[in-house]
C-alpha cells in the first residue's frame, strides 16, 4: 500500500461514505454534492437529535471521466447528507412549505465561530440558502442507492 491522497476515480463503482470535521473535508463533500437536486420534503431538522438531513439525488462527479471515456451515460445516485450538532436552522429564497419545489445544491461552506462552533451554509441555485448554526462541524455523505442514468443524460452546466 502506498501513501497518497484519495482521488475521485478511487471510488469506482462503490458507494461513497465520507465524513467532514474541518473546512478541507467539507470542500470535498461540497464538490461531490454540487448540482444535487431534492424536493423540499426530502429535508428534515430533528431538533431533539440536533440533526439536519437531506436525501439528495447526487450527480456522480467522480465517475464523469470514466463515463465519457467509455461513452456511457452520466449517472446520479441517491445520497443522504447529514449535519450533526445543529442548534438552529434558517432558510431564505425558497418556500419551505412547497412540496413540489425542487432545490439544487451549489455549495456547502463553513463560517467558523468560537470554540469550533459556526455556521454551515448550503447555497442553493436561484439565490436560496440554508444556514445551520452548529456546535461543531460534523457532516456526513452516504450513497444509499445504486447509481442510475441521469434523467437528462447530460452533465450539469454552469455559466461563468
Amino acid at each position: 500500500m502506498t501513501d497518497r491522497d484519495a482521488r475521485f476515480e478511487d471510488g469506482g463503482e462503490r458507494p461513497l461514505y465520507l465524513k467532514a470535521r474541518d473546512a478541507d473535508d467539507l470542500a470535498v463533500i461540497s464538490a461531490l454534492v454540487q448540482d444535487s437536486v431534492l424536493p423540499v420534503p426530502e429535508m428534515r431538522y430533528d431538533r431533539a437529535q440536533r440533526r439536519f438531513g437531506m436525501l439528495v439525488n447526487r450527480f456522480r462527479w467522480e465517475d464523469v471521466d470514466s463515463a465519457l471515456a467509455r461513452k456511457r451515460p452520466v449517472e446520479r445516485v441517491q445520497a443522504v447528507l447529514v449535519i450533526d450538532d445543529v442548534q438552529g436552522v434558517a432558510s431564505q429564497g425558497f418556500e419551505r412549505g412547497d412540496p413540489d419545489l425542487i432545490l439544487s445544491v451549489l455549495t456547502l461552506g463553513f463560517e467558523p465561530g468560537e470554540d469550533g462552533a459556526g455556521r454551515l451554509i448550503i447555497t442553493l441555485a436561484g439565490d436560496g440558502a440554508i444556514a445551520l448554526e452548529v456546535e461543531a462541524l460534523e457532516v456526513s455523505l452516504k450513497d444509499v442507492t445504486r447509481p442510475y442514468v441521469a434523467p437528462s443524460r447530460k452533465m450539469p452546466q454552469h455559466r461563468d
